[in-house]
This record gives structure tokens, sequence and C-alpha cells, in this order.
């Protein structure tokens, strides 16, 4: 049986889909549909943080391709109290912990506070990537009582509340205290005030501030006793509760979450329905990003790979392509898929335009979807000239400090006919890969590859030929002639010519197809490509 193809053949098509269904069931208005992503700001923003605005954002873009108005509320958590200091911050900021990120100075010096330094990280990222948004910051939302209503509800359900808080996490904690953090107005502290009772007439927490546990550590409090105003944002709602005030007071209906919160979620998505009386977001649970040794990326343990880190070494489009070619299953990632994701786009684009065969018409389907919604439904009218990234990355590490790198690199690509004339695309993806070889010595990379025993013989014979070439210079003559060699050294251990370049491409390049092998090795110099050769015997 045929499958009905939904939108343009992507999970984010599915997602948007099942939402707009179920808020026909809910009965709700679509005139806009709000998307949400909640924006970290007590550490340094990594990938995965940003993958969470992204998807957040490709739903919105799967919702517009359905005709229908949406748009990305990106959430700023800068009301959140600075837990840790993260790796290689000052150590001043000790003094500051448990104040909320938004009331800290900022250690760069840029920004108004440690908060607004960390949201602008990721905002910088959603804005290179041309994500558009719209910014909330948790503390004006506070501060200007756009969440009081929502609060004086919660506050108000206490006791049913944390009842539920128990019997949904095993945590007893909010039986006796009200799941709101004032802030201490005697030392500034969040955390270490314990919210006693509320008293609506006056929208106030009354509190004692005894200290708390925070991660491993005691913190204490200041023996302060006093009363906090909801209205004007002397203190936020605890995790447990603060979604579901958001979620209804920006009438969000789609957030995506990481497992590590699915208790928080799970509560949450409780509170909205029962207590607020506003059905919960539909939810898509994602895995957490893994660095390559299988360690959860995170902003304190120093292990961070940063969207300005990334965009060093590639474009937006490889960040975008990262994000949305699926979301079930753990991801594990580092700057080393940049060449291989550079290049995967560069794919999509050549299938999109016919430029590569695909006869799966499935998988046709989903990468011409993916593809546009990595270009935000607006693809180029014709695909940009391409070159292997790696390849790239080796031509400009022949150049290393020299002020015409790029334009001779260009000249290569030129003189390989892989491009005809210079735009700033290509321009731009060389000087990328040049930053990769700067950065990430090129001439040691080695890629995956076992010898047959007469791939290895070849690849012996091979170098006794390049120690006839090793003061030759790049002619055509000679670059025929060594390109010669190569077919008969082929033939000669029983191969097919295809089959012996497509080793050697796999060697240089990780990939199968590459420059004329004569030219390219005469171009590296006998010496480089010996040493190469020399890493896989």
């Amino acid at each position: 049986m045929e499958e009905h193809m939904i939108g343009r053949g992507t999970w984010l098509d599915k997602v948007a889909d099942a939402l707009v269904k179920r808020e026909k069931r809910l009965g709700r208005e679509l005139d806009l549909i709000r998307v949400e992503s909640g924006l970290g700001a007590s550490g340094i923003p990594h990938i995965g943080s940003m993958g969470d605005a992204v998807r957040a954002y490709g739903i919105a873009l799967a919702l517009q391709n359905l005709g229908y108005k949406a748009e990305l509320i990106a959430y700023s958590d800068d009301m959140d109290g600075l837990r840790k200091i993260p790796a290689g911050l000052p150590e001043w900021l000790k003094d500051h912990i448990a104040r909320p990120v938004s009331e800290i100075p900022d250690p760069f010096g840029t920004h108004p506070s440690y908060g607004a330094h960390m949201s602008s990280l990721l905002l910088d990222g959603l804005d290179k990537a041309g994500i558009k948004y719209r910014f909330q910051s948790g503390r004006e939302a506070y501060k200007s009582g756009k969440l009081v209503k929502q609060i004086d509800t919660i506050l108000q359900s206490r006791e049913r509340l944390g009842r539920k808080i128990a019997e949904f996490v095993g945590q007893d904690k909010y039986v006796s205290v009200l799941p709101y953090f004032p802030v201490c107005s005697s030392c500034g502290r969040l955390y270490t005030a314990a919210a006693e009772n509320y008293l609506p007439s006056e929208k106030k927490v009354t509190y004692s501030c005894k200290g708390s546990r925070i991660g491993k550590n005691e913190v204490a409090g200041c023996g302060h006793k006093g009363e906090a105003d909801i209205a004007k944002g002397e203190g936020k709602l605890a995790w447990k509760v603060e979604f579901a005030a958001r979620w209804q007071a920006f009438d969000i209906r789609f957030e995506a979450y990481g497992k590590d919160i699915m208790d928080s979620v799970r509560v949450n998505d409780w509170v909205c329905d029962e207590i607020l009386g506003h059905p919960h977001p539909l939810h898509v649970k994602y895995e957490m990003f893994l660095d390559k040794s299988g360690k959860k990326i995170s902003k304190s343990a120093g292990n961070v790979l940063t969207p300005q880190m990334w965009l060093r070494y590639g474009t937006p489009e490889s960040i975008l392509l990262l994000m949305f070619k699926r979301i079930a299953g753990t991801h594990s990632v580092g700057l080393e898929d940049v060449p291989m994701l550079m290049d995967e786009y560069d794919y999509y684009e050549d299938l999109y335009f016919g430029k590569i065969k695909e006869d799966n018409a499935a998988k046709l389907t989903k990468i011409k979807g993916i593809y546009d919604y990595i270009n935000k439904l607006s693809p180029p009218k014709q695909p940009a000239p391409h070159a292997l990234y790696r390849f790239l990355a080796q031509q400009a590490s022949i150049y290393p400090g020299d002020p015409d790198r790029q334009e001779k690199v260009f000249a290569r690509l030129v003189k390989y006919g892989m491009v005809k004339e210079k735009n700033d695309t290509i321009m731009h993806r060389i000087q990328l890969a040049s930053n990769w070889a700067d950065d990430n010595t090129v001439q040691d990379e080695k890629f995956e590859v076992q010898l047959a025993d007469n791939q290895r013989k070849a690849i012996n014979e091979l170098l006794a030929v390049l120690q006839e070439y090793a003061d030759v210079q790049e002619t055509p003559e000679n670059a025929k002639a060594l390109q010669s060699k190569v077919f008969d050294l082929a033939r000669a251990n029983g191969m097919e010519p295809k089959e012996l370049f497509t080793l050697l491409y796999r060697m240089f390049l990780n990939a199968d197809r590459g420059p004329r092998i004569g030219n390219y090795f005469l171009d590296l110099g006998a010496k480089r490509v010996s040493e190469v050769l020399k890493r896989y015997l």
C-alpha cells in the first residue's frame, strides 16, 4: 500500500501534522502557533543547546509549509541561579553562587550581566544560522508580571501539587515548601531562602534564608526573614512547575525536550492540564548530544562544543543538517564531524538538483525535504560549485601563512576543473577549510582503510614509483605519465584501475572520488604523498 506523504516527507512534517491534528481535536485557535525553546543562561551554550532551538524552528517551518502562521519563542532562563562555575571561568564567580545569573556581572565585560552574555552567545549562533525567533527573557517575564496569574494559581494549589510531585518523582520537598524560590532581599541569593507561606491577597511569599544544598555543596543562608512580591519578580518558580506557567502565559503548542529532564516535563504537563487548565504542548523527546568519548556535552564539564567553534570551520547549513537529519537516537558529535557534514550537504544539494541519481524515491523525497528546511523553504535556484572539504583543507595546508593562499587554492580548483568562476560561496569555503588546516593538523589524518594483500603490494610499488618523481615539476606530461603508471600498477596487481583510484581517494580524502591522481600527487609533492601512503602500511 502506498504511504501518503505528509508535507515534504521528513520527521519535521510528521510532528507538525500531529500537532495540527491535536490542536483541532482540542478545539484551539490556529491563527498563530507558537513553539518554544528554552535557552540556558547559566553556562557557555553548546551545540546541543542550539539544537533545541533549531529543531523547534524546524517545526515552525513545517507548520508554515502546511499553511499555518508559526513562530519560535526563544525563552532565556536568565532568572536561574548560578549552581557552579563552568570550566575556564574566573574563580571570583564563586562569590555569586546561587545568585540569579541576570544579577551577576559579566566576566567578559561585554554585556550587562553574566546571563545576558551567555544568552547572547546562543542567539549569535541562531542569527548566523538564519533562525528567526522572538526572544523572551525570563527575568523580564517575571519582573513585568507576565507570569503572575500562573504563579498565583500554582501557589494556591500548593498542597495538591506537593502530593502530586511526591507521587510522580518521589520528591516530597514540596509537600512542606512552596514550589517557588524567593530571591533573599538581604544576600541576593536564590535557592537559599525557603518559601514558607503564600499570602494571596498581597501576592507575596514569606521566606527564611536558611541555606541550601546546591549540587555537592552547602550554601549558607544569611538568616534573613522577609517577603517576596511575585508581581515584581522577586523570585522564580521551581522547574517542576515553571515550564507549565510559561506554556500557558505564552500559549505554547510545542516544545521538544532532552531525556535528562523527562521527570520535570511529566510533572509540568500535569500542572499545565490540571492546575492551570491549559492543555500542555505536544512534545518530542530527543537524546542528548555526547562528545566522542560518550560523555554528555555540558556547560560545566569543560567539553563544550559551541556554535562559534563549529562556524570557524563549517557553514551554518552544516549545523542545520546535523540537527534536521534525524531526532531519534544518540548523537555523538565533535569538530571532526565538520568535513563529513560539509560534504554531505553538497551531496544533498547534488541530489536535490538531479546531478546525482537516487533510485529510492522515499530516500530522495526525504533528502529533498531536509534540504528545503535547511534553506528555510527558499532553496537556491541552482547548485553551488563543490569541492571536497578535505581536499580544500589539504590544498590549503600546502600554503601555511601565505597571504595569497586562498587565490592559490582557487587556482588549483580551476586547474582540476572543479570550478569555472570565482564567487563568495567557494572563497568562503576555502577560508573555512584553511582554518581547519591550520588548527587540525591535516597532514596527520588517517582514515579507516583495510588493505588486502594485493592492494598492500600495489601501494609498496607505488612508493617506489614516487621516488622517481621526487623533484619532478608538475607539468601536463609528467602528470599524465604518473597517472599511466598508477593504471599499470593496478592491472599488474589484479585490480581494475578504478579500484586502486578509489582506494587512494579513501586514503587521502576519505571519499570515493577526487581530482586526477597524476596532477593531484604531483601538486601535493612526492614526499608528502609517500608519507601518507606509509601511514597505511
